[in-house]
């Protein structure tokens, strides 16, 4: 199965990367992105095993290209409705000092925000934005 719609695979135990779920339904909604968390099945279809041990970040698949951390954060916010489109513009930044920022906060969120036990269950009205969790 190829996906036709872009995947942002997220930490599903993390309440920041919830948080940032949560946050990015509200403000897509045309529904562009779909959803996975990095636990899933569905993520070991598509995101590679290296890739998916060495990632403490989410993950946007989009037109078959991977993108992960501070690169993968701004093409989302590029798609968001409003003024988060701006964001984008941080792309001018070198990757390097833009993932140096994005691992700090990977590397605390569970001591800074908590994390769950279970990964999150979309609610009724979202739950088509989700791709099946086996």
């Amino acid at each position: 199965m190829k996906p036709t719609q872009p995947i942002i695979f997220f930490d599903g135990v993390c309440n920041l990367c919830n948080g940032a779920i949560n946050f990015i339904i509200d403000h897509d909604k045309k529904g562009y992105f779909k959803f996975a968390p990095l636990q899933s099945e569905i993520a070991k279809e598509f995101i590679p095993q290296s890739t998916l041990e060495n990632t403490d970040s989410i993950i946007l698949l989009d037109s078959d290209k991977i993108y992960s951390k501070s690169t993968a954060a701004l093409r989302v916010a590029k798609k968001l409705d409003g003024m988060w489109k701006i964001l984008y513009s941080l792309i001018i930044f070198p990757k390097f000092l833009r993932d140096f920022v994005y691992d700090f906060i990977a590397k605390n969120r569970y001591k800074w925000f908590g994390k769950r036990d279970t990964c999150r269950m979309p609610t009724i009205d979202i739950k088509d934005r989700f791709l099946k969790m086996d």
